[in-house]
């Protein structure tokens, strides 16, 4: 191979595979949307025209809740607005009580919050990888990854750190019997398997993690579920559909990732690990952690807001008001949508040509609804989705027009 030929890899396919739909739905006004305030889901544009959004991934609204609101403002009052230095140097005291409370939501497991939930994956996955977290042992011919396709981009661009430390294979997370043959192959040479997927998936899907962490299991690996856009909208406590879906109680081989950024109202991610052992190695040697910057002041009491919330139970009334809007979502659009009838809250107007799914974006513009369009390598390629992120804080008419302007799919 010559010194300067760019060798084929993910990212050289994604760039000779990517259209100019994208672009063209920023320039046609359908996307990359500026704002100059909101009064619920209707945001001023800097035109100062208005419009209803769909677009915003708080689907609880605790985003506007008084109680972050006077958190976030108090914060800078008393601290301002940022501590320009990394958690492991000084932090502030509402981050101690914003773990401690997760700490209790996810069943005494042991909780740090990153500033993302990218970060949560860079922070995690190389030591839990090199053998460095106690509870999770490695094999000694050391771990295999299993990466699901439809995991986050977030994980997806972190196969070339994991080639460096083991063999990577992707995997359909509906196609049980393929993982299988991939455990059974781990297993055959010796690695430990660590499988990857998200929990409910940003463009559409819900994963059955509780049947994908049993083969896991099984096969003596471990499975890390990205649930970040499942956080807050199911338990009692918030704790999320991954959690919910495991009884509360999650199982010593799976590890569990979430966002502090969607549903939950704040700003961050956060990663559960069984033991505070674990804990102590993730902090004295997580990249993002020792040498990356802190969530911002404002934000940190903010979450600790939103915490204290999901631990007394308040979030289940908007969790109640979310599931009523899906459901009205799903009668005026006749169960036709990406993940009508599922405890998930992004539905999707899926579309087998990317200039239908610009047509349709185009038409809910007019409207005054705003949406994510979506293409490759979002969705398959060729394709496009018309997103629709639903909210607790969306009114009956608001869905009701936002259905009547998608129109026929067919």
């Amino acid at each position: 191979m010559a010194l300067l030929e760019i060798s084929k890899n993910w990212l050289t396919n994604r760039l000779e595979n990517t259209t100019d739909a994208l672009a063209l739905a920023t320039e046609r006004d359908l996307t990359s949307h500026v704002f100059h305030c909101r009064r619920g889901k209707v945001v001023e544009l800097a035109d100062g025209s208005e419009a209803v959004e769909f677009v915003s991934c708080s689907y609880l609204g605790l985003e506007v809740h008084p109680q972050l609101l006077h958190s976030a403002k108090e914060a800078i009052d008393r601290a301002g607005v940022h501590f320009a230095s990394a958690r492991t140097r000084m932090r502030l005291d509402d981050l101690e009580e914003l773990e401690s409370i997760l700490d209790r939501i996810y069943g005494l497991r042991s909780v740090t919050a990153f500033t993302s939930v990218g970060n949560v994956h860079l922070g995690v996955l190389p030591l839990l990888a090199a053998d460095a977290l106690p509870s999770y042992p490695m094999a000694e011919a050391g771990p295999v990854f299993l990466v699901d396709r439809t995991a986050h981009a977030s994980i997806q661009v972190l196969r070339g750190i994991f080639e460096q430390i083991g063999p990577v294979s992707r995997f359909d997370a509906h196609d049980t019997a393929g993982l299988g043959a991939l455990l059974d192959e781990a297993v055959d040479a010796g690695r430990t398997p660590i499988v990857l997927v998200d929990g409910i998936g940003s463009m559409g899907g819900l994963i059955d993690v509780v049947e994908l962490n049993a083969l896991t299991a099984a096969a003596g690996g471990y499975l890390y579920v990205d649930d970040a856009h499942g956080i807050s909208i199911a338990g009692p406590q918030g704790g999320g559909y991954a959690h919910e879906a495991f009884g509360t109680d999650l199982p010593d081989s799976v590890i569990l990732v979430g966002s502090l950024s969607k549903a939950f109202g704040g700003a961050g991610g956060f990663g559960v690990l069984r033991d505070r052992a674990d804990t102590k190695v993730l902090r004295k040697f997580g990249n993002p952690l020792i040498f990356g910057g802190p969530i911002a002041l404002p934000m940190v009491s903010a979450n600790l807001a939103s915490a204290r919330l999901h631990l007394n139970g308040a979030v289940v009334p908007l969790q109640d008001r979310l599931w009523q809007n899906t459901e009205l979502f799903d009668q005026h659009t006749y169960g036709r949508l990406v993940n009508a009838g599922e405890r998930s809250p992004v539905r999707g107007a899926a579309f087998a040509a990317e200039a239908d799914a610009l047509a349709a974006a185009e038409r809910l513009r007019k409207a005054g609804i705003l949406v994510t369009p979506a293409f490759y390598p979002t969705v398959a390629r060729g394709t496009g989705l018309v997103r629709f992120a639903v909210s607790a804080l969306h009114t009956d008419e608001q869905i009701a027009r936002a259905a009547e302007a998608l129109g026929d799919l067919d």
